[in-house]
């Protein structure tokens, strides 16, 4: 299998079409971004980490019946992947209030939320992205009912998963960040990634509000040491991936 073409470039990956059309090359880039790309810099080695961590997740997450693009890696920062059609939402599921929740809805910093909460938020630069009522997600018509009822039980599923897989790191699951994409039959499949640059995790072994940033906040918020934070995480998920093989 060989690359043939740039299919598309985002913040984090670049996207190419290979020779065999059900199958896609991403390439996981060093560049980081926050505020909608209006802070720019870049995290060393930060494709190969997250590349990593996110191929080690979705293969667990595969051993537990969720279905996602993940097939290989022809190297350290790159993906094959299933050919989807992604469906333009962010599927943001919260566990503790942080971020734009605190902002929006003055909750305290790290209040523990009663039930996980799933939000929506188009993904569309140009109008920043804005968190969607589902009748508006609905007008828009980008999704159908029947797969937004889809997106939001497969969330919870991969919540439930993910928690208890940090916990074993120990690591907080405070909230992440989905994307999920339509197969050539219709089948929803989580797509994208799953690492600090979409997830919040909170360090265990610390209570100092900055010290127990392991994620991209790191970035946001100017704390320093980002890819120690990065390298981190991606230990102790190797750690924890190969105590339970």
């Amino acid at each position: 299998m060989s690359v043939t073409s740039k299919l598309y470039e985002g913040k984090a990956k670049i996207l190419y079409q290979t020779d065999v059309p059900e199958i896609l090359l991403a390439d996981f880039k060093d560049d980081a971004t926050a505020f909608n790309a209006q802070k720019r810099g870049s995290i060393s080695n930060k494709g190969t980490i997250n590349c990593s961590i996110s191929s080690k997740l979705f293969q667990k997450l595969e051993q537990n019946g969720i279905n996602t693009h993940y097939l290989d890696n022809p190297s350290s920062n790159q993906m094959r992947v299933k050919a989807v059609k992604i469906i333009p939402l962010e599927v943001v599921v919260r566990n503790i209030a942080a971020g734009s929740l605190c902002k929006q809805t003055g909750l305290e910093l790290g209040t523990i939320l009663k039930q996980p909460l799933v939000e929506f938020y188009y993904k569309n630069d140009e109008l920043g992205d804005p968190l969607l009522t589902r009748k508006r997600l609905l007008l828009l018509e980008l999704a159908s009912e029947e797969q937004v009822e889809e997106i939001i039980h497969l969330a919870l599923r991969i919540n439930e998963f993910l928690k208890d897989f940090f916990g074993k790191c120990d690591i907080t699951l405070v909230d992440f960040k989905l994307e999920f994409g339509v197969d050539s039959e219709q089948n929803i499949l989580l797509a994208d990634e799953i690492s600090p640059d979409t997830c919040r995790l909170w360090d265990n072994s610390t209570n100092d509000p900055q010290d127990r940033v392991l994620d991209k906040d790191r970035f946001r918020r100017d704390l320093g040491n980002v890819e120690n934070a990065y390298q981190e995480v991606l230990q102790r998920v190797l750690k924890t991936v190969e105590a339970n093989e």
